[in-house]
């Protein structure tokens, strides 16, 4: 219901992923770091690390799962919203885009979702 078109604009070109919109309903690891409502750190871990975790979570769908990326969609319980998440691997660490699809305000859902990432992936360490 809720759900909205698969954006076109995901992926990963010359290195980074798309930038947020505008609306504080997504975060980016690759935003600028003054942008307090964009930008979020990367996480340490490596692909293997997230599509293991992506894998055992409710309500995902994988996407598109490559050698140094992964788009996967996570629908909410109630609602049944969708909201993109990217993992990209620069060799280092995984940069991470988190964005609801529709909307404008998402109470800090994409941030907390990064964040549970960031400790399920970074407790395989």
């Amino acid at each position: 219901m809720f759900s909205s078109a698969r954006p076109n604009d995901l992926g990963v070109r010359d290195g980074r992923l798309a930038p947020c919109k505008p609306t504080p309903n997504c975060v980016c690891s690759q935003a600028d770091p003054a942008d307090r409502t964009h930008y979020i750190e990367p996480i340490r871990g490596t692909i293997a690390d997230a599509r293991h975790v992506l894998r055992a979570l409710p309500r995902v769908r994988i996407i598109r799962d490559e050698a140094i990326y992964i788009h996967a969609e996570f629908r909410t319980r109630l609602l049944r919203f969708v909201d993109d998440v990217e993992l990209y691997f620069d060799g280092h660490v995984l940069h991470v885009r988190s964005c609801s699809r529709v909307g404008r305000h998402d109470l800090g859902t994409n941030r907390r979702r990064v964040e549970s990432l960031r400790r399920l992936i970074e407790a395989r360490r």
